[in-house]
């Protein structure tokens, strides 16, 4: 069983959730998405937590040209959200 995210900040699991819920997102992409919820995002906070989640093995980066990188979730990443969820299931039932 994969560990359920607990080495992450809030932030870098709502990049995951959003990241698993896009198909193959920009980073632009993911910002807007993640904006509308929780308000202004900076290139300073989206990127550096882009490249933990890349450098931890959650998530891959590619490029879909030579200026705009994409995000996919791994499998390892897909596991830890799966792993997280049935972590909260145990004490949130709504």
């Amino acid at each position: 069983m994969s560990e359920p995210l607990f080495e992450l900040t809030s932030f870098q699991r709502d990049l995951l959730y959003v990241i698993v819920g896009l198909s193959s997102p920009s980073g632009q992409e993911i910002k807007t998405e993640l904006q509308e919820v929780i308000g202004e995002i900076t290139h300073g906070r989206l990127y550096p937590n882009l490249d933990t989640l890349v450098n931890k093995g959650y998530v891959e980066k590619g490029q879909s040209d030579r200026r705009t990188n994409v995000y996919e979730i791994t499998e390892k990443g897909t596991e830890s959200l799966r792993s997280r969820r049935e972590w909260e299931d145990q004490y949130v039932n709504l």
